[in-house]
């Protein structure tokens, strides 16, 4: 990035001296902020001087300072609406399709483009800083200079005016943890992709209460914002590319906070909450203790999807989402039911709740990445082992039980440990004594697939 490229992104400024590194001894006309590649008089490609000037486009203008780019380019890369809406009558173009990623083909060009002198531009949606292109060209090694437009994540919840600081935002080049991300979370941004885009992600959020805003073709003739319900995302043909802003509460502005992007986690107060932090049935639940372990081997994280089956109070189901993790508690007593729901609300939590007889009402459920299993039934145990989980962990009341269980585990190819938890409080300490409560015990069993757990 050249002095003039500086100056006319920021007028006039004040860098130190040091900072930069002068490619040629006689004169300052190639300072960049970074050590040259190649030694002085080579910048930063080794004797190339051109750049790749990356320009986003918000749909109706241009940046100052692009139309001298675009005038001035020898290879003009875009979309094909870009490019014709942008791209001089001179200029070489490469035609780049809805995908996010740009093609080696493309890089190539514009490899070619600089190498021989020859100044390119990239046209792009938006902030091409920001799940755009810019990192690309930067990975591959190439002088760009880059001229961004208000994003269409900006665009988009303008238009619903509303705030986006406390908008989480995802790519969908790993569909499956965006989508458990707007499981989770009340507002979300997905940069979709071709074949993950608003109708997939309508079909994967079946059962949650979201609305969609979508922008279609972005940056294109065919420009549309819709607001939708997962059902009609679903049924509906998009143009791309698009973006989506899915909402728990459309009418909703966020928390205010000090970090933006969502909810921190893990929460101030920590996890393995007491017990009377949840509404429970006497003799249903499970102590801090069992839960403070249990959470450490389902490791509960955004992007995460988490089944808490025999639910009960939902306590555990509800630390992790509080952690960041999508969850679903099932559940078939009714009064219990009641309790998880008025549990989940009161933590602030998002937890669909499936009500039904196990383990028949897990057909169909989407898949897991860990599951907590609040029984050591074993035709509980070994349906949950079987749809291919991360991570399960185990609650085993009686002795007899361990061997079902952890049968159920090998047998689908997890690896299996465990351990028997003894917690006893300690009473009296307020009060300046120290006596031993009740002990409570229990085995936990947990078992892990050899597998990548997560990107």
């Amino acid at each position: 990035v050249g002095r003039k490229a500086l100056k006319a992104a920021f007028g006039t400024f004040i860098v130190p001296k040091a900072a930069f590194t002068a490619c040629h001894p006689d004169d300052a006309r190639c300072c960049t902020l970074l050590p040259c590649r190649g030694g002085a008089g080579r910048g930063l490609m080794g004797g190339v001087t051109a750049t790749v000037t990356v320009i986003g486009v918000d749909g109706r203008s241009l940046p100052p300072g692009a139309v001298p780019a675009l005038a001035g380019a020898r290879l003009v890369v875009g979309r094909r609406a870009l490019l014709h809406t942008y791209a001089g009558a001179g200029a070489r173009m490469v035609e780049l399709g809805a995908a996010a990623a740009m093609p080696v083909a493309a890089l190539d060009a514009l490899d070619a483009s600089v190498r021989a002198g020859e100044p390119a531009v990239v046209l792009a949606s938006g902030d091409p800083g920001f799940f755009g292109l810019l990192r690309q060209l930067r990975e591959r090694g190439l002088p760009t200079v880059s001229w961004p437009s208000v994003s269409c994540l900006q665009r988009v919840a303008a238009a619903m005016g509303r705030p986006w600081d406390d908008v989480s935002v995802v790519s969908a080049r790993d569909f499956a943890a965006a989508v458990n991300v707007c499981r989770a979370r009340r507002a979300v941004a997905v940069v979709t992709a071709p074949g993950s885009g608003p109708a997939e992600l309508g079909a994967a959020l079946d059962g949650w209460r979201r609305t969609l805003v979508v922008l279609e073709d972005h940056g294109g003739p065919g420009e549309k914002l819709s607001v939708v319900d997962t059902v009609e995302a679903a049924g509906r043909d998009w143009q791309e590319p698009n973006i989506v802003l899915c909402l728990a509460d459309p009418e909703g502005v966020g928390r205010d906070s000090w970090l933006a992007g969502g909810e921190v986690v893990p929460p101030a107060d920590g996890w393995a909450l007491p017990e009377d932090r949840f509404a429970h049935r006497e003799g249903v639940g499970s102590p801090p203790e069992v839960r403070a372990l249990a959470l450490a081997k389902l490791a509960p994280r955004p992007g995460t999807l988490v089944w808490d089956v025999f639910a009960g109070s939902g306590a555990l189901g509800i630390e992790a989402a509080r952690l960041g993790a999508a969850v679903l508690a099932v559940e078939s007593d009714q009064g219990l039911c009641v309790r998880i729901v008025a549990n989940a609300s009161a933590h602030g939590v998002d937890v669909r709740l499936v009500e039904g007889d196990l383990p028949a009402v897990l057909a169909g459920l989407p898949a897991p990445d860990a599951i907590f299993i609040g029984t050591a039934r074993s035709d509980v145990v070994r349906r949950c082992a079987g749809v291919g989980a991360c991570r399960v962990v185990v609650v085993v009341h009686e002795l007899e039980g361990l061997g079902p269980a952890r049968d159920a585990l090998t047998d689908n190819g997890y690896t299996v440990d465990g351990c028997q938890l003894s917690a006893a409080p300690l009473e009296g300490l307020a009060g300046g004594g120290a006596a031993v409560g009740a002990a409570n015990s229990t085995f936990l069993l947990w078992g892990a697939q050899q597998r990548v757990y997560l990107p």
